[in-house]
């Protein structure tokens, strides 16, 4: 997928590694401090003694949600779990590259001229580093300078942003976006400057980023902890002993209905995809759904947290924003949780709901001649995800559907009404799903692919990446709408209720397959398979 990664070129800064008097955790603060977009760590003399300063500066860029690449070597990207890797043209191929890292990995390319930009496959590559634009003493093995006509040359043919290298500086970088190049790569200009600090502002200013708060990491846990309890109101109604004790006293619930979920980074989400009260929002919304799809009511959440180290305690804070939000929505509380340190972003959750008296719809109470049926629109999230994996910001829509999902009580109310018996949410995928509802049930689900309608942004992101569209909304993934069978009569008075409601396929008595009528290709959404 072809990527606008524009953005994080403006202020790209790559560390000294022949400066004796600024470390190079120091040249990172001070570039981050500024505005700095995207950090590359370069040292051609690293030794597994430099690991650890590494991780410190992957940490940083990690607290600030600034991109970090590593130059040349794509085996200590992986070890250190950098965000990418940039590329000579003498290094590992990009495709190998992208192979190793995975989809979400920041791939770069150095090329020079319009002949190594052909023979270049930038296929796996969000962008290019193209120079030495001007004369530069950083680099040993600098090739030619091709100056500003032969960036302008680069970028005219280029299929994915450029950035400007070599010898790029405060006065010279409005020069080099105005060839349309997306920024320009420094080093010496901050890092050798009398006032590095004062260097990288202005470098910051003549290029269009503006600095930033320098966030420290959290510190004690039990601070922490009381910080975010202020977030939360007692709710009297559902809790008697509210989060601070031990344990939580609810008030009784004749039918609790009780689930989990979890939030892990790397595999659910990445930072970089949303911010920190949109990913609290989410985990409320996709833990409350299998609430939605037994029919109970929200009533308390409990959040177990893993923090990194090196997050700052204002993105928890915001994390948990985010989670009070979603609790206010459904007019549910706090129940309480934990906190502990963890090697990545961490969110177990546990919801307790209120169920029906009358009703409980299971997967094992579908029918044959039942039709089946879903809620809303299939796929949207899964394009979201892919397009926030390539920088791709062209569809909106499908990137909302991704940050944003509802969990369908609305639809839940109606389906309850009409005594839909047999439920369950769409997280895995319609072709998954729908698999374990055939299986609980003993008979066979034949789709109807030509009957489901598909939305027109997911339409022109099929098109534009030549993906079939039908199985990749049977793929799916995150959808999170319902899925349901009931008798064909049942159906057409609930799409009254639900006009955007619609039919998938039928059950039959159980052939030779639990699914049939397939889309050729379509396989079940796997979290870390993207």
């Amino acid at each position: 997928m072809k990527s606008d990664f524009a953005n994080n070129l403006r202020f790209y800064f790559i560390t000294d590694d022949q400066l004796p008097g600024l470390s190079v955790i120091d040249q990172v603060e001070i570039a981050i401090k500024a505005g700095a977009t995207l950090v590359q760590y370069r040292n051609k003399r690293f030794s597994i003694n430099d690991i650890s300063g590494v991780e410190a500066i992957r940490e940083v860029c990690r607290r600030h949600a600034v991109p970090f690449v590593i130059n040349d070597d794509v085996l200590l990207a992986k070890a250190v779990a950098a965000d990418g890797v940039h590329l000579g043209q003498t290094d590992t191929p990009p495709s190998v590259a992208r192979q190793v890292l995975g989809p979400s990995a920041i791939i770069g390319v150095s090329v020079s001229t319009p002949a190594e930009l052909e023979s270049t496959d930038l296929t796996p590559c969000n962008y290019i580093g193209t120079g030495p634009v001007y004369a530069t003493d950083t680099k040993a093995d600098a090739k030619a300078v091709i100056g500003l006509s032969g960036l302008r040359a680069v970028v005219e043919k280029a299929p994915v942003p450029v950035v400007a290298i070599g010898g790029v500086n405060e006065k010279n970088v409005a020069d080099c976006m105005a060839q349309g190049a997306a920024g320009g790569a420094v080093i010496s200009c901050i890092t050798r400057a009398e006032a590095p600090e004062q260097a990288a502002v202005e470098f910051a200013r003549a290029s269009g980023t503006k600095p930033r708060e320098f966030l420290s990491a959290w510190q004690d846990e039990f601070s922490l902890i009381d910080s975010l309890l202020s977030f939360f109101p007692v709710n009297e109604s559902a809790i008697r002993v509210p989060p601070g004790d031990d344990a939580a006293l609810f008030n009784p619930i004749d039918q609790p209905v009780v689930t989990t979920d979890t939030q892990r980074e790397l595999v659910h989400f990445r930072m970089s995809w949303q911010s920190m009260a949109e990913l609290g929002q989410k985990a409320v919304e996709i833990t409350f759904s299998d609430l939605a799809a037994s029919y109970a009511q929200p009533q308390a959440l409990f959040v177990n947290l893993g923090i990194p180290r090196y997050m700052a305690e204002n993105s928890v804070l915001e994390l948990y924003e985010g989670i009070r939000k979603g609790l206010d929505r459904h007019a549910a509380c706090l129940g309480g949780g934990n906190i502990s340190a963890a090697p990545e972003l961490t969110i177990d959750l546990f919801a307790v709901g209120s169920g029906r008296p009358d009703i409980f719809p299971l997967r094992k109470n579908a029918r044959p001649g039942d039709g089946v049926y879903v809620t809303g629109p299939l796929g949207l999230a899964r394009a979201g995800l892919r397009c926030l994996e390539a920088g791709d910001e062209r569809f909106p829509d499908l990137i909302d559907y991704f940050r944003h999902p509802k969990a369908r009580f609305d639809a839940a109310a109606v389906l309850a009404e009409h005594g839909v018996s047999c439920v369950m949410d769409i997280s895995d995928g319609l072709a998954g799903d729908a698999a374990h509802i055939a299986k609980a049930s003993g008979l066979t689900i034949a789709f109807e692919p030509g009957e489901i309608p598909i939305a027109s942004q997911l339409s022109q992101f099929c098109d534009k990446y030549e993906f079939p569209v039908q199985a990749f909304m049977f793929a799916g993934g995150e959808d999170y709408e319902l899925l349901f069978t009931c008798p064909p009569e049942v159906f057409r008075e609930i799409k009254r209720q639900l006009p955007i409601a619609f039919s998938v396929g039928k059950c039959l008595n159980l052939q030779q397959a639990y699914l049939i009528g397939l889309p050729a290709g379509a396989i079940s959404y796997r979290h870390g398979n993207t």
